[in-house]
């Protein structure tokens, strides 16, 4: 049985499927405070989630010599993994994957997570196997730019009419635009979603259930 309108549907990690957005924040100004900066301000460090961590810790803390970002990023992943326990899915999550599943959606993670932290944040959730591909960062190119969902659309021969991008940032409605795919954004993440609508998604969801209920009715 083929799904309505979408083949593959594509979600973005942290703030989308994964309730992470504060630790993230947090850990980025631990990290510039550990190595003798100023703390950012929450909203920037925030606001940088799902680049790929070089990206946005140039973005959080511009200038800075270009060997202090490895450092600085040591420092983030130092506090980030000390802290990674507490978080976990947003109430819902693994229920409506299960139910795409069952609508023979191929489902893929599109992330500015290394491709370690991906692996080590799905094992820990047991969503290994939930998902039929997944790209992160480091392997291709950090959002906006549209390789991962062009590789994504390769591997399984879907058209970008067929394609479908949820996430929680104006980078992830941005890389959807950029791909020529559709997009719906969700309002309990990193972005504030009165930005979303220049990038035109389908849908804006407010909660995940709002989020399932939408998916099961038009994807």
């Amino acid at each position: 049985m083929r799904p309505q309108r979408f083949d593959l549907i594509a979600f973005d990690w942290d703030g989308t499927l994964f309730d992470s957005t504060a630790l993230i924040a947090r850990c980025i100004q631990r990290a510039a405070v550990d190595i003798g900066l100023p703390e950012p301000e929450f909203e920037r460090a925030k606001y940088v989630i799902g680049l790929g961590l070089r990206d946005a810790l140039e973005h959080v803390v511009p200038g800075l010599a270009p060997e202090r970002y490895g450092e600085l990023g040591l420092r983030y992943r130092h506090h980030y993994l000390a802290s990674e326990h507490e978080v976990a899915l947003f109430e819902g999550s693994l229920e409506m994957l299960h139910a795409l599943k069952g609508r023979h959606h191929w489902l893929a993670v599109a992330t500015g997570k290394n491709r370690a932290g991906l692996d080590r944040v799905l094992a820990h959730a047991e969503l290994t196997k939930m998902f039929d591909a997944t790209r992160t960062a480091d392997e291709t190119r950090s959002k906006p730019h549209p390789q991962m969902l062009l590789e994504l659309m390769r591997e399984f021969g879907v058209e970008p009419e067929r394609t479908l991008m949820i996430g929680d940032t104006t980078h992830d409605l941005l890389l959807a635009r950029n791909a020529g795919v559709a997009s719906v954004g969700v309002s309990f993440g990193a972005h504030d979603h009165e930005t979303f609508a220049e990038h035109e998604p389908l849908f804006v969801a407010h909660s995940t259930r709002e989020l399932h209920d939408w998916l099961i009715r038009h994807a």
